[in-house]
């Protein structure tokens, strides 16, 4: 017996099917199939040239079958795929600062040294972000594939718009840095004079190691303190534009960056004030991995920061924390309160 098309068509498409459903739908489709030809030999095309269009109509016999067996060809489709997107940027904001802390805590602790603080970070948050990244795909996946398993995904409201960061607002945070900063630059300034502690001759002992005074980083540190907050006016003031928006993420990054770099070379605290003083030594090992944590945490939301502004054109993008919130609340199942 010669083999059709039709017949190597039908073979493809129903070895993909379970097979209580195959004896229906080959009937169906042969006999669509047989209909289809028929209709275009009467209008007088030859049989072969016929057969030939009509299966080219059908298409991929696999993407036939799929819409058969009603299962879908993609990994997460429109259904799911913004809670998916949602959840998987909740879960990155979240846990992957939190690992990356917590890392940096325990092998501090441990008495590692800098370097290896660092590159544990670093590791540990691309696993976790790894791992986050495919579990909750395989997850979305199951749920897309198994009918039934999950409620119906609640309808969209108005109620769930994010509310507008008003202009006051961040006219408000804005003031509020500017005067920590302020504080900031008289206490490291000023920190060389304050007799908290004093030397066998009675000349003050300052908190913060005299080598940042010697070279002048104290004055390069501080500084870009100043410009980062100047970009925050500028970006209050002016309309969005990428120069501004880069330039705030590369003073921000050099900020936090020397940060960590003069945590990790122990430049920050003057060992002789901590030693009059008589701070334990666990005090004083536990000083510079914090700061390379705050440094951390600091480059990530600049970082997550700069992305959601420029996707958005805008300055008025929310902080971490409402991003997470905002994230949170429009998760499957989750209700305003």
């Amino acid at each position: 017996m010669t083999t059709t098309l039709t017949d190597r068509y039908l073979e493809t498409t129903l070895r993909r099917l379970p097979v209580q459903q195959r004896p229906d739908i080959e009937r169906e489709l042969r006999a669509s199939i047989a209909d289809a030809v028929e209709d275009r030999t009467a209008a007088g095309t030859e049989s072969a040239e016929a057969e030939r269009v009509v299966l080219n109509e059908l298409g991929d016999p696999v993407r036939l079958a799929a819409g058969y067996a009603e299962r879908p060809l993609h990994l997460v489709g429109p259904t799911f795929y913004l809670d998916y997107v949602r959840l998987l940027k909740a879960l990155l904001l979240i846990v992957v600062p939190i690992v990356a802390a917590v890392v940096a805590v325990v092998q501090a602790a441990d008495g590692q040294t800098v370097g290896s603080v660092i590159g544990g970070v670093i590791g540990a948050g691309l696993t976790t972000a790894v791992h986050i990244a495919v579990w909750t795909t395989l997850l979305f996946v199951v749920i897309e594939r198994i009918p039934g398993l999950v409620a119906p995904i609640r309808g969209w409201t108005v109620d769930q718009l994010p509310e507008p960061v008003s202009r006051r607002r961040r006219y408000g945070a804005l003031i509020g840095e500017t005067i920590v900063l302020a504080f900031f630059v008289a206490f490291v300034l000023v920190s060389p004079n304050l007799a908290i502690q004093t030397d066998a001759a009675g000349d003050p002992i300052g908190v913060l190691s005299p080598w940042l005074w010697d070279t002048g980083m104290v004055y390069l540190f501080t500084g870009l303190g100043v410009v980062v907050i100047g970009l925050q006016y500028a970006k209050f003031y002016l309309t969005w534009n990428l120069p501004v928006a880069i330039a705030d993420l590369l003073v921000s990054l050099a900020a936090a960056g020397l940060m960590i770099w003069l945590a990790a070379t122990d430049h920050i605290l003057n060992p002789a004030f901590a030693e009059a003083a008589g701070w334990p030594e666990d005090v004083t090992r536990w000083i510079g991995p914090g700061f390379i944590v705050i440094g951390v945490l600091s480059i990530l939301q600049t970082l997550v920061e700069f992305a959601m502004a420029t996707s958005r054109r805008t300055w008025a993008s929310r902080d971490l924390g409402h991003t997470i919130r905002t994230a949170v609340d429009q998760l499957p199942g989750v209700r305003r309160g």
